[in-house]
């Protein structure tokens, strides 16, 4: 797992705040306990936002944006995709799901063309919602295409990385399809510095059928999970050492479905077009 854990981060962070659900941050006053919480919605908890794809055409710009920032200059991780923005061929609702498709295409008319032979979408909440604490639950069918490398993650709005964070809720490689992984990331702990924090499980028919993905995520821990079965958590240390913990801090929601890269690897171009499908995206809070 070593040679992999160095490479599964979809970061690069983003440069613009969201708008932060209000929570007070605070710090444990002792240590919690170390074992992983039961999975699953923490009870009495209330949905504060919600996605269920239930108008079809473009995603509610309400409540997703696109980021497209790094089209002409190129994508992190030595990624090959042109990330289009309200684009149908890349990102439409359709029967109560959300399509995110990549394909085999150069959109060399685009303005911000920077030369990628692939097209895809990444959606973000990115300045029109993040949250301090919450549990987020994200219904998905993977792709298995060799090459697809589909995320469902988080980000600091502060826009500073690793400094200000990253969660990754569901990363998934068609080259290795059935193994999820969960990765989260501090100053303290990520890849360059050779320190991540990164688990995986097994989920057989990731891209065959539905799944639920979560975060539970509160004063004490960061916890992730697959249909209520958590397997990796970062603790609080309580010190208030902000490169170990900056999670009393807003993070907004990404969506999206890279090709190629450190990560993704070698692509099957006969395996394209290929989609992640978004049942409903949750977030609850106390």
């Amino acid at each position: 797992m070593t040679a992999l854990v160095a490479l599964c981060a979809c970061g690069g962070g983003g440069n613009a705040a969201g708008v932060a659900s209000a929570m007070p941050a605070a710090n444990p006053a002792t240590p919690p306990s170390s074992a992983l919480p039961a999975g699953g919605k923490p009870d009495g908890w209330k949905l504060v936002w919600a996605d269920e794809f239930d108008q079809n055409g473009l995603p509610d710009a309400s409540k997703w944006a696109y980021d497209t920032a790094y089209n002409r200059s190129g994508w992190f991780n030595h990624e090959l995709q042109y990330y289009a923005a309200g684009r149908l061929e890349n990102s439409r609702v359709e029967n109560g799901k959300l399509l995110i498709t990549a394909r085999k295409e150069a959109l060399s008319t685009m303005a911000d063309y920077g030369g990628q032979q692939y097209s895809s979408a990444r959606l973000i909440t990115r300045g029109l919602a993040s949250w301090t604490y919450g549990y987020i639950e994200v219904r998905a069918k993977l792709s298995c295409g060799v090459g697809s490398w589909p995320a469902i993650w988080m980000l600091g709005s502060k826009g500073r990385w690793p400094d200000d964070g990253e969660i990754d809720i569901m990363e998934h490689v068609g080259n290795n399809p059935g193994q999820i992984l969960g990765s989260i990331y501090t100053a303290a702990q990520n890849w360059p510095a050779g320190t991540p924090n990164t688990s995986s499980t097994t989920v057989a028919d990731a891209c065959s059928a539905f799944h639920n993905y979560q975060l539970t995520w509160n004063a004490e821990r960061v916890v992730i999970g697959v249909d209520n079965r958590n397997y990796i958590q970062l603790i609080n240390p309580g010190d208030g050492d902000y490169r170990k913990w900056p999670f009393s801090n807003p993070q907004y929601l990404l969506l999206n479905l890279a090709i190629g890269g450190d990560l993704g690897g070698k692509v099957d171009d006969s395996a394209l077009p290929q989609q992640m499908e978004v049942e409903y995206v949750r977030v609850y809070q106390p």
